[in-house]
């Protein structure tokens, strides 16, 4: 595998990784007790810490990548093993009724 792959996966993992840590830990105005500035949305986050999602989401993307990059030497799950369509596709033989 490149190195520029390896950087293209990685960032993919790192940017869903971001998405998914993201709301944890975070609490709305109301839930931290602040006063809400006016014109502001309820769900506005009083305590948002980009660095400690930066570092969440760099841990799980390096975890995540981890497990992919194995796969991808090992082999674990192939395209062969996602395919549905030939368990869709194939019937059991069924008895023939006269």
């Amino acid at each position: 595998m490149k190195i520029t792959s390896i950087i293209a996966i990685y960032a993919m993992f790192w940017v869903l990784s971001a998405f998914l840590v993201m709301p944890f830990g975070i609490r709305t105005h109301k839930e931290a007790g602040e006063a809400t500035i006016a014109g502001q949305a309820e769900s506005a986050p009083a305590n948002f810490q980009p660095r400690k999602v930066a570092m969440r989401a760099t841990i799980l993307a390096a975890v995540l990548f981890g497990l992919y990059y194995a796969n991808y030497v090992n082999g674990w799950i192939g395209p062969q093993d996602l395919d549905l369509t030939k368990t869709i596709t194939d019937k059991p033989d069924l008895p023939k009724s006269y």
